[in-house]
């Protein structure tokens, strides 16, 4: 028996999405992290093939953190067997990899119990499970990976389906680099804290730009969508939250022809992401590799 969770990207909003502003984020059901569910006698045991539990520097570990808060959902001890994870989502990338362990993991310990774990249920678990990876949560990592479909998001207020006239090809470039988007929330909050006036401004932008890009996807206008995605790059810029490297590769896929182009996610390193069109498509990616792209993904949404 397997269960899985698809890994996520940040389309427009990061950061704001914490203070409250919108969001949008779709799914990259290509990439995903699964747990493989072997039922027994002895006691229930989870490992990881992908996952070095040593990265959590003392933290609470956040596989044993859902077992814990799945089984008390479930009001059971638990049965025997193993569950083992393993994912090909890039860890510490902004592509939701931790979110995605925590689903499949819910999902995979309500199978051998002979349940079936409601998605509400496990988006309110995940995001507890999202304190241990991020500090202060925005919640959309949890909501688009669990619901696994393209949201419009604010913070502890709506979640709506987002309406897509025209499918997106997205091209996703990882700059090499670690991205702890809990890391770049503090230096977000920092900012906030010593600057209130001009980063609440430069928030309220994002947000914005946020609206406008939502627009843009219902009536299908590609370039415009495209230029607030730039737009919203330039403010993170603003926000200190990007990295020489990620600047450098969003400037190789705009020279090539991506209609947008901005880091996704918490940044400081992580991915980049960028909007073409079928033509421009081949241009962009061989831009991206020369550039030093360490990866490249493309998903269609």
């Amino acid at each position: 028996m397997e269960t899985s969770a698809a890994g996520k990207i940040i389309l427009l909003g990061e950061h704001a999405a914490v203070y409250g502003r919108p969001a949008i984020a779709v799914p990259v059901s290509a990439l995903r992290a699964y747990a493989v569910i072997t039922p027994n006698s002895s006691p229930l045991t989870i490992s990881s093939v992908d996952l070095d539990n040593r990265t959590f520097d003392g933290r609470p570990n956040p596989l044993e953190k859902m077992r814990s808060l799945t089984l008390d959902y479930l009001r059971v001890s638990a049965a025997g067997g193993e569950i083992v994870i393993r994912s090909d989502i890039p860890i510490a990338r902004g592509l939701g990899s931790g979110a995605a362990v925590s689903a499949a993991l819910g999902r995979a310990i309500a199978r051998l119990h002979g349940r079936v774990i409601p998605d509400d249920v496990l988006n309110r678990l995940v995001f507890e499970v999202e304190r241990i990876h991020h500090g202060a949560p925005s919640g959309i990592d949890n909501t688009v990976v669990v619901y696994e479909r393209p949201i419009y998001f604010v913070k502890d207020k709506m979640m709506d389906r987002l309406e897509i006239k025209r499918p997106l090809r997205i091209l996703i470039a990882d700059s090499g680099q670690a991205s702890l988007t809990r890391e770049a929330v503090a230096k977000v909050s920092r900012l906030y804290q010593r600057h209130p006036d001009s980063t609440w401004d430069i928030l309220s932008t994002i947000g914005a730009i946020v609206e406008q890009a939502r627009a843009c996807l219902r009536a299908g206008d590609h370039r415009r969508l495209g230029e607030l995605m730039t737009d919203n790059h330039r403010q993170l810029q603003r926000l200190q939250v990007s990295s020489a490297r990620l600047d450098g590769l969003v400037e190789a896929a705009l020279s090539a022809g991506a209609l947008g182009a901005k880091l996704s996610g918490g940044g400081l390193g992580g991915n980049m992401i960028a909007l073409v069109d079928e033509s421009k498509g081949p241009a962009v990616r061989e831009a991206l590799i020369r550039c030093g792209a360490v990866d490249l993904v493309e998903t269609v949404v």
